[in-house]
């Protein structure tokens, strides 16, 4: 494991139609969903791929948009957490880690159904695109070390 945390490049600066895409791409996936399932889903695929960037971000507009601290303290556990986070978030949860990870190079069966059970079919595919997009925006700041700046 590498300590550096010089960036290496400015995707931003160097390829500005791409980055604004990825902008828009963002913005519209989002649409129709509650801020808060779409941090708690963020913040959790960031987790899982390790990028301090987004975590970084994610967990403060989580908070703003008004996510509890139990709830973001315990999102590494979530399944642990019966009784913290709503069968809505426990499938969207299960959902971003089933699309994040692609441990066996697909999405299981009952993950999926269960999410289309508690969210209607456009809200289901907004959630499949806020997935894919974070997974995107993670894979370009962990590429290029974008590292948060420390706060204290």
């Amino acid at each position: 494991m590498t300590t550096t945390s010089s960036q290496r490049l400015d995707l931003a600066k160097l390829a500005p139609e791409v980055y604004k895409a990825m902008i828009a791409l963002d913005s519209v996936a989002r649409k129709g969903l509650e801020p808060t399932l779409v941090e708690l889903v963020l913040t959790r695929a960031s987790q899982l791929n390790h990028c301090a960037w987004c975590l970084d971000m994610h967990t403060r507009d989580a908070r703003s948009a008004g996510v509890s601290e139990q709830k973001l303290d315990l999102l590494s556990a979530w399944e642990e957490a019966l009784n913290v986070y709503s069968d809505r978030e426990r499938v969207a949860l299960a959902l971003a880690e089933a699309v994040t990870v692609l441990t066996d190079g697909f999405v299981p069966d009952q993950v999926y159904s269960a999410a289309a059970e508690h969210f209607e079919e456009t809200e289901l595919a907004q959630l499949i695109s806020v997935i894919v997009t974070i997974n995107a925006w993670n894979r370009i700041a962990v590429t290029t070390r974008r590292t948060p700046p420390a706060r204290g």
